[in-house]
């Protein structure tokens, strides 16, 4: 007889294996199921968006000084996202795939999701993994790609001067960086928020479900502690943008007239939209982990009052003849205690402040190089040691 849906084993899930461009890794040997030779896709899809560019601005005798004001060899921003930014979009769905499976994992493993939840669980699983493998998202992700952002691009992040793909039209360079290289990197980029709009959506079904959230859990997060194992797998994307935005920064600043100051406030602003990207999808935990807590502290608070009131009876009042030393009421006394501090402490979210430091730190880090066009090395260090110490 086939076993009950709710005692089904649990199907694997995956944010990155699926689509028609894995299909297509697979198909072209760029990939080894289930990610393997990412190597090989980094090289591969590098060379086809960067070595052409290269390759076209020596012919079109742009590829240093030429009369241009920004040659190939001196535009940052293009060696910063296709040699950097983009080999660490590529690498990052191995990383996701490692890490994000066993999170999700952990709501059985742990017995977060109640047996009767089950069948919503699978559900939810099944659903996110349809979404994953969507051929008409993908298909409308390049068409965006090639409206839209290819509007963004010319009128947004594309310097507005002689440059080696554009004077006052595209060159052969820049045709292929306008219709090669800038959509391949947006259609990666893209699909990227794809997959994490998957994961909240997901998450958000499963805080949906009735779960077994525990006030006294040792990870002080009721038990979905597990959920912050998923930052670090996300890091590399943050870091990605954190160069892609350094690199926009450094060619307004040394071909744009324009100080590292004159971007202070964007700059915060989407560091800080980056991080509740990661971050927020996780607070969809909030009202169980809050609700927890405090019939926790409800809970906990009578029965220390029913218990501390035994003790006092007992030991400070009854005059019992019982010697305290080595008594098992006393050790029973702290260990109260300390459960109740537990509860009291337990977090609303999933996740701690050293969480935010370090996605602030990952997507902050590639900019401050450009502090350099500020300040001298040595000042730069010394300011640097004074925040430490």
């Amino acid at each position: 007889m086939p076993k009950p849906h709710i005692l089904q084993e649990t199907p694997d899930f995956s944010l990155v294996l699926g689509g028609p461009l894995y299909q297509l890794y697979l198909r072209s040997h760029m990939a080894q199921p289930p990610l393997g030779l990412v190597h090989r896709r980094i090289l591969a899809i590098t060379l086809i968006a960067w070595l052409p560019l290269l390759l076209l601005s020596a012919l079109g005798g742009n590829l240093l000084g030429g009369d241009v004001k920004v040659d190939f060899l001196h535009d940052l921003d293009a060696h910063i996202r296709f040699l950097i930014a983009l080999p660490v979009l590529i690498a990052a769905e191995l990383i996701v795939h490692q890490r994000v499976r066993l999170v999700v994992r952990q709501f059985v493993d742990g017995g977060i999701v109640v047996p009767e939840e089950m069948p919503k669980f699978h559900a939810a699983i099944d659903f996110a993994l349809r979404l994953r493998n969507s051929v008409a998202l993908e298909v409308a992700l390049v068409v965006l790609v090639y409206t839209f952002g290819h509007w963004t691009w010319q009128e947004g992040t594309a310097l507005q001067t002689a440059t080696w793909f554009a004077g006052p039209e595209l060159t052969l360079a820049g045709y292929w960086y306008a219709y090669v290289s800038i959509p391949i990197f947006q259609f990666i980029l893209l699909r990227w928020y794809l997959r994490l709009f998957n994961w909240f959506w997901f998450l958000w079904r499963v805080s949906r479900l009735n779960l077994r959230i525990t006030a006294t859990h040792p990870d002080r997060a009721g038990g979905l502690g597990f959920l912050r194992d998923s930052t670090p797998a996300f890091a590399p994307l943050l870091l990605a943008q954190g160069v892609l935005l350094a690199g926009l920064i450094a060619n307004r600043i040394f071909f744009g007239d324009q100080t590292l100051l004159d971007f202070q406030v964007e700059a915060g602003v989407l560091v800080g939209f980056f991080i509740v990207f990661i971050l927020g999808p996780l607070c969809v935990f909030t009202p169980h982990l809050a609700r927890a807590k405090r019939q926790g502290a409800r809970e906990y608070s009578a029965f220390a009052g029913r218990y501390v009131q035994g003790f006092e009876e007992k030991w400070i009042r009854g005059g019992t003849d019982e010697q305290p030393l080595g008594t098992g009421d006393i050790q029973s006394l702290a260990d109260l205690g300390n459960s109740y501090e537990v509860v009291r402490k337990m977090r609303v979210v999933p996740f701690g402040l050293d969480d935010v430091i370090a996605l602030v730190v990952a997507t902050v880090a590639p900019l401050l190089p450009l502090a350099l066009t500020m300040m001298p090395l040595a000042d730069l260090v010394g300011h640097l040691v004074k925040i430490v110490l």
